[in-house]
Order: C-alpha cells, then sequence, then structure tokens
C-alpha cells in the first residue's frame, strides 16, 4: 500500500511542472502569512465567519437556491467593500511588512554599533533608576520602520541619549513625563509623544495605560518598546505585541541585545529580538 502510495506521487510530480511548483509554494507563502496576521486577533472571528458564508453560497448554487444564490451574488461587491472596511488593520500590517522586504540585512538602518549599545547602555540605567523610585517610563527605539508620525505629536528634542535626561523627562513634575520618548541611534528624537492604543479587544489582559500604548505601537511597527510601571516599578519590554514581564538589568540589557530567546506569544511564534546582530 506504501508503495503504492509513492508510485502515484512520483508519477503526479512528473506531469507538474517547475512552474506549477514555484507558483503553488508562493501561493502557500502567502495563506500562511496571512494566517499569521489574523492569528489572535479578531479578525480570526471574521475569517470564521466568511468561511462559512462562503459555504452557505456554495452549497446555495450546488442545490439551486434561488433566492439565496441571488442574494449571495447581488451582495458580493458589497462584501468586498466589507471585507477591506473590517480587515483595515491586518492589510495594513501586510503592506507595512512587504516594504520593510527592501530594509533586509540594513537593520536599524545602518547605525553604528557603538553609537547603539551607548544608547542601550543609558537606557537601562535609567530604567533601572526609574523603577527603584517608582517613576513611570516609556522608552522606545525606532528600528526599520520609522516612527515620525508620533513624534510629531510630542515635543521634538534631537538631543544626546543619557541615562540623566531620560530620568528628568520621565520626573513626575515634567510637562513630558506623560508621554513617550523616541529614540534613533544615539539620539532622542522627540519625548512627550503619543502612541497609538489598540483596538478594543485586541488586548484581553487588563493593563495600564504605558503597556496598552506600548503594544499599539507595537502592532503598528517594528518598534520596539521598554515600559517602566508607575505602579509597581517593574520594568517590562514590549514587541510584536507580545510583552516580557519584570525584567531587571541585566535581563534587560540580554533582552534588548537578542542575548534572550525571543518571546513566544500565544501562536508559539518567535518574536525577533531588537538588536541581535550586536551579539
Amino acid at each position: 500500500m506504501t508503495d503504492q502510495l509513492v508510485r502515484v506521487v512520483i508519477e503526479a510530480f512528473r506531469h507538474v511542472s517547475w512552474l506549477e511548483l514555484l507558483d503553488i509554494a508562493i501561493v502557500a507563502v502567502l495563506l500562511y502569512q496571512g494566517l499569521r496576521l489574523v492569528r489572535g486577533t479578531q479578525a480570526a472571528q471574521l475569517v470564521i465567519g466568511l468561511v462559512v458564508l462562503a459555504i452557505v453560497g456554495v452549497i446555495s448554487r450546488v442545490l439551486n437556491l434561488v433566492l439565496l444564490n441571488w442574494l449571495f451574488t447581488n451582495a458580493a461587491p458589497f462584501l468586498v467593500i466589507a471585507v477591506i472596511v473590517l480587515f483595515q488593520p491586518e492589510l495594513r500590517r501586510a503592506l507595512d511588512q512587504v516594504g520593510r522586504l527592501g530594509h533586509i540585512g540594513r537593520p536599524l538602518g545602518g547605525f553604528n554599533q557603538q553609537l547603539l549599545n551607548k544608547s542601550i547602555g543609558e537606557a537601562i540605567r535609567a530604567s533601572e533608576r526609574l523603577s527603584a523610585r517608582r517613576m513611570g517610563g516609556l522608552i522606545v527605539f525606532e528600528r526599520e520602520v520609522g516612527l515620525e508620525d508620533y513624534a510629531a505629536t510630542g515635543v521634538r528634542i534631537n538631543g544626546e541619549v543619557s541615562a540623566e535626561f531620560l530620568q528628568a523627562i520621565f520626573f513626575p513634575n515634567s510637562p513630558l513625563h506623560d508621554g513617550a520618548v523616541i529614540i534613533r541611534a544615539d539620539r532622542i528624537v522627540a519625548a512627550g509623544c503619543l502612541l497609538p492604543l489598540p483596538e478594543e479587544g485586541a488586548v484581553r489582559e487588563r493593563l495600564g495605560t504605558r503597556h496598552r500604548a506600548a503594544i499599539g505601537l507595537s502592532l503598528a511597527s517594528d518598534a520596539l518598546t521598554v515600559v517602566i510601571s508607575e505602579e509597581t516599578g517593574a520594568i517590562s519590554v514590549v514587541e510584536d505585541g507580545k510583552i516580557t514581564r519584570n525584567l531587571d538589568g541585566d535581563g534587560l540589557r540580554k533582552r534588548l541585545t537578542g542575548g534572550l530567546p525571543a518571546p513566544r506569544g500565544v501562536n508559539g511564534r518567535r518574536v525577533r529580538p531588537l538588536l541581535g546582530w550586536l551579539k
């Protein structure tokens, strides 16, 4: 039985050209990436609903249910528009990932390694001090996707990254302490920046505003964000919608430089470390 199955498979492949195999492979990759985008989000339920509607439409055509078939045929154009509206966040993320293909092999825009190491060290020192004093903080590292839109919501700084500077920004009486600091290489681009909050229902656990803003930004870009909780002083890192919690100084350094394994999300896939190329 097994030998016969193998012969059937070999015979089938003899009639398939390499172009057809390439076609199948590309479609499989696109489907896989599409499922990755919607898995763990509200879009997963929408996909299930669309599949159910498609099955009902096929059944109505096979059984020649005239009224139901007429309804599906005339509703198809409106359904396409509804899909575009409902899946707008996922479509935006997909196009964003396609746009990053031109940056392969150029991590963080080719910034100098020593400058990045210095920025990481200063951010870690500031995070430890803020954590010890229970002062909240939100430090964003820009990567391949530019964050100019979010920097425009804050106050332009364009200053050198230092632990003391970051502490001063997040001091409770500072007018910029409620917003986020955006770091590009060794420069603080802006402070007091407003970050996008995730859609209602996208985050199921109860989180503070800083953590929700960090998750919202991570879903809209490839940025990595360090969050210091004002209530507990706990240090967390947010990337790709996932949170790594309760980090000390060494854990934060390993997380930022890619020394730790990337955290696994609910779907079991690993997330890319921020500066893994620095190892």
